[in-house]
């Protein structure tokens, strides 16, 4: 079924396809119909940042940036759902068109910009939750913030999603923010991390729990840019990493007609690259729990990330090509590779 909707809906460009595919999931698991076309997935129980993660196969922010659809998302099997990225006032994001299907090379470029609707907008819809699984939100700065500020917008986000989540990714890695990558280093990673730090302690003495909070970063770094954001990380004690975001490399991609445009590049051509980055980063982290993300497009993709020291991985742009059936497989994928 899903490779005849999906026929339709890439008929369309991208973006549209994208906001009607969410509109119809939405209005079936309203209508208490989505269960009957969801896959049934098999309990598979990862215990890890203090959470039980019903399996180990999540869905990875920015499929629903504004907390609309996790609800009807959450039906198909996914251990976690991360919702976002959500920034502390609405913005459009970038120009369209900002979001191009490469079928060849079953990939996607986009360069949306944190288009959302701003965090009091994704606190109300979250308020309503029916969705009974894991949820991480995922939270950034505003186009309009200045690196120096951006401590400001990180915290103000936080403080709004902190009673609502089970974790708090901090998403420090898209591209599609002018200046937003250049927080991964140095004094501004450090002078990030420990105001972030200080928030959680205030918020969990005051909410009386504890939020995991994890950091976001890019697949386009060295080792020896990788050891140093490890080492940062460690010194203030976050509760764990997301490898990785999407790629600017257009190495893969250099003959698609879409190569030129600006964006990050997900999906196939992002596979190797992230894994490599997640057992770099393994090396240096000790047992500091990590997702991994990029490229999982079949369930083999999943356990080399599980081999290179994941402990959970993320699907996006391989859930837009596969659809729900990813999901299952690499599932059953991780779990026989045990």
């Amino acid at each position: 079924m899903y490779s005849l909707l999906k026929k339709a809906l890439f008929t369309l460009d991208a973006e549209t396809s994208h906001d009607l595919s969410l509109d119809i999931l939405g209005a079936a698991e309203r209508l208490r119909i989505l269960n009957l076309f969801a896959p049934k997935i098999p309990s598979d129980p990862v215990s890890i940042l203090g959470l039980s993660f019903d399996n180990p196969v999540g869905l990875a922010a920015g499929l629903d940036k504004n907390g609309d659809y996790f609800n009807a998302l959450g039906q198909f099997g996914f251990g976690f759902v991360e919702i976002g990225t959500i920034t502390p006032k609405p913005q459009p994001g970038n120009d369209k068109p900002r979001m191009f299907r490469l079928e060849d090379e079953t990939a996607i470029i986009n360069r949306m910009g944190f288009n959302n609707k701003g965090v009091d907008y994704l606190v109300e819809r979250v308020k309503r939750r029916r969705y009974t699984g894991i949820l991480g939100i995922n939270i950034g700065k505003n186009k309009i913030t200045s690196e120096e500020d951006a401590l400001n917008d990180y915290r103000w986000a936080m403080e709004a999603v902190y009673p609502y989540a089970d974790y708090i990714t901090v998403n420090i890695s898209s591209p599609n923010t002018p200046g937003l990558r250049n927080l991964q280093f140095g004094d501004n990673l450090k002078q990030l991390l420990e105001g972030l730090k200080e928030a959680q302690q205030q918020l969990s003495q005051l909410h009386g729990s504890y939020k995991p909070i994890l950091v976001k970063i890019a697949p386009d770094m060295s080792e020896t840019d990788v050891k140093s954001v490890a080492e940062t990380l460690l010194a203030n004690e976050i509760d764990g990493v997301v490898a990785t975001n999407t790629t600017l490399d257009r190495a893969a991609v250099a003959n698609s007609k879409y190569a030129g445009e600006a964006g990050g590049l997900s999906g196939a051509p992002l596979t190797k690259a992230s894994t490599e980055i997640i057992a770099q980063l393994r090396s240096y982290v000790g047992q500091l729990p990590i997702i991994g993300v990029g490229g999982i497009m079949q369930g083999s993709d999943a356990v080399e990330k599980i081999k290179a020291g994941a402990d959970l991985v993320q699907i996006y742009s391989g859930f837009i090509y596969q659809g729900p059936e990813l999901v299952r497989d690499a599932r059953r994928a991780i779990y026989e590779a045990r």
